[in-house]
């Protein structure tokens, strides 16, 4: 949503949720602050009149004017007569602990590499100011990668972008157009969906869990719905953690040819293998004949401060994403370019180094929760960033809620889902350090055991 969007009453329902405490008006601010903090209500964004809301929920006007009130005392609000409330962003508060952001800390071993950067700074001063598909060098090094894990390509392949999430915006920018129908994940990246939703795309959701994706249903959605895109997220799924099989790749890039459905295969995350048993190599490996654009990206697997990320496609592709993108940027960065080149070239170096670190902070993690919340089910994975953990009653929300007040950053399971889905799941990073993680569990199974037993289900579904 952008300044000015107006959030209909009957389009925060399903965001809401089952936000019912006493006193009402406390709980349904909560709810709101909740919505705000996490970005599915965005600043700028006019909400409902109050008494358009209290209509929608079944409330008293007075309830919602209360509700309302809190949040312009705690900063999310501003109401001006005859302009209605907006949705603002407080000014941030320090976090005790954050679990909401996925980012981990430089890798070892990119001190040295920024350090015998110095020399060759000014060789950036010789080139162009800007480049719509990117330095030579660095698109030169991401092709010899892929060819080195089994995918022919070229640096015309490949477009530069700063992060991948400017990759999926491009993306979505060039290939979708208002009201195609684009199959996604559930749960997802949530910033793919905003992207995917801001250029006009109408989601069709397949689901994923811990155990992977029913490749059947996907398969067949593909054939009946025949969507003009599909976003998928093959290896260590963000939030779910799971990889997709090599045998239900082929089924998928099949189906896919079958429908006319390019896929948009997120890899930002291919990169980070613990102690998966096998690597498949790029899943447009698997493509004959399908439309695949891949993104990457040396964010998750490098550092989260390293804004580099790319698109792969043919030729095509690649023209038209470099006729779009001029309406957003003009180019990445040229310096964060040649740290991204050197970057590229000794990753073989680096991954096992950010592995054995993942690796210590994952296994700390599981340790922790199994002794301060033996409740919760948590999955094994083998690789990613975070864990999908599975609540015993859907409270996720009001988990999160209680753990802001706290100075906890917490992303509640409805972040990653469409409509207010995945209230028994919350997603926990493991890329802080060990005591960092140790305070966050400790305090969330505090804030945990504050959640009453009795929280209702969550509300409907709407896709």
């Amino acid at each position: 949503m952008t300044w000015g969007t107006r959030l209909s009453a009957r389009a925060l329902l399903p965001l809401l949720g089952e936000w019912h405490g006493s006193p009402a008006y406390a709980a349904l601010a909560g709810r709101i602050r909740l919505l705000i903090g996490d970005g599915r209500i965005t600043a700028g964004t006019r909400l409902p009149s109050e008494r358009e809301l209290a209509a929608a929920l079944s409330r008293s006007r007075s309830t919602v004017v209360a509700a309302y009130q809190s949040l312009r005392d705690s900063g999310h609000l501003v109401s001006v007569h005859g302009s209605g409330s907006r949705a603002v962003l407080p000014r941030e508060r320090r976090r005790e602990v954050d679990f909401a952001r996925a980012a981990p800390p430089p890798v070892e071993g990119l001190d040295e590499l920024l350090a015998g950067l110095a020399p060759c700074l000014t060789s950036a001063l010789d080139g162009p100011a800007f480049d719509l598909l990117g330095n030579r060098a660095l698109r030169e090094a991401i092709a010899d990668r892929y060819v080195r894990r089994g995918l022919a390509t070229t640096p015309d392949e490949i477009v530069v972008t700063t992060g991948g999430q400017h990759a999926i915006a491009l993306a979505a920018q060039t290939l979708v157009r208002r009201a195609d129908h684009v199959l996604v994940e559930s749960p997802t990246y949530p910033h793919a969906c905003e992207a995917l939703l801001r250029a006009g795309a109408r989601p069709v959701v397949t689901p994923v869990t811990t155990a992977g994706w029913d490749t059947g249903q996907l398969v067949a959605l593909l054939g009946q719905v025949r969507p003009a895109l599909a976003y998928l997220i093959p290896d260590f799924h963000n939030p779910t953690g799971a990889s997709m099989p090599p045998d239900d790749r082929v089924r998928v890039a099949e189906a896919a040819r079958r429908a006319g459905t390019t896929l948009l295969i997120d890899e930002t995350t291919a990169d980070l293998s613990i102690d998966r048993p096998w690597d498949d190599g790029p899943f447009a490996r698997h493509a004959h004949g399908a439309d695949v654009v891949t993104i990457g990206s040396l964010s998750k697997s490098v550092w989260g401060g390293l804004r580099l990320g790319w698109l792969r496609a043919d030729a095509s592709v690649v023209h038209r994403l470099v006729q779009a993108r001029p309406a957003g940027d003009l180019g990445t960065p040229q310096l964060e370019q040649l740290l991204g080149e050197r970057v590229v070239r000794a990753l073989p170096g680096l991954l096992p180094r950010r592995a054995a670190q993942l690796r210590v902070n994952r296994d700390t993690l599981y340790d922790l929760l199994a002794r301060h919340l033996p409740g919760w089910r948590v999955p094994r994975v083998d690789g990613g960033l975070s864990l999908w953990a599975g609540l015993d009653r859907p409270a996720s929300s009001a988990l999160a809620q209680l753990c802001q007040a706290r100075g906890i950053a917490l992303s509640a399971g409805p972040r990653f889902g469409i409509g207010g889905s995945h209230e028994r799941f919350v997603r926990l990073p493991f890329t802080m350090a060990a005591d960092d993680l140790d305070r966050g569990v400790r305090a969330l199974a505090e804030c945990w055991a504050q959640v009453g037993a009795d929280v209702p289900g969550p509300g409907p579904v709407v896709v």
